[in-house]
């Protein structure tokens, strides 16, 4: 009986092993992306965000960094949806998502909280660039063609790391601002 060589593997063989597991290796990217992502928007999930801020949090308080949040809003998008439908809603969500994308840096978290809310995380950010931020993202609307065809309009509220801030106090707070942006009139960002 002949014996084989252990060492020595058939090339088809070894080709299919290698095929095998870049397939695998897909399924495992497109699974990962897929408990990170919102499926609308394709930017962070809201429960990705919040592993994300704990972490960013952390980071700035141990290494004494700044870290700003804003949260973004479509003014009366319930009357839009009300108005154009739920399909013409979801398409400026992914419209307004790719504007976001686009104003923030590589580096920043920008996420789909939940509904028309969007949560923008931006490490070593203090608040007066973050409120730049803000503005960019909110004048860069009627640039994009289904959201100028709409009047879509975002009111944002912005806020900044304080010592021995946790998430919900920053939330809150970001939330305050966005709140006054909305009382005063919507379509326009406001700190806190």
């Amino acid at each position: 009986m002949k014996k084989r060589n252990p060492k020595v593997i058939d090339p088809d063989f070894k080709k299919h092993i290698e095929g095998v597991l870049a397939e695998v290796k897909n399924s495992l990217f497109e699974l990962h992306d897929t408990a990170i992502r919102d499926e609308k928007t394709k930017l962070y999930n809201h429960r990705f965000f919040k592993n994300v801020f704990e972490m960013e949090l952390e980071k700035a308080k141990r290494e004494m960094q700044n870290l700003s949040l804003i949260i973004v809003d479509i003014d009366f998008f319930k009357k839009f949806n009300d108005s154009y439908g739920h399909l013409v809603g979801d398409d400026v969500l992914v419209e307004l998502a790719k504007v976001l994308q686009k104003t923030v840096r590589k580096y920043d978290i920008p996420s789909r909280f939940g509904g028309e809310e969007f949560f923008v995380l931006l490490p070593e950010t203090n608040i007066a660039k973050a409120k730049k931020v803000a503005e960019r993202l909110r004048l860069s609307l009627p640039k994009n063609t289904l959201l100028k065809k709409y009047n879509v309009q975002i009111s944002l509220g912005v806020t900044e790391y304080k010592k021995l801030d946790t998430q919900k106090r920053m939330i809150n707070r970001a939330d305050k601002a966005l709140y006054i942006s909305k009382k005063n009139g919507r379509n326009q960002t406001n700190i806190l």
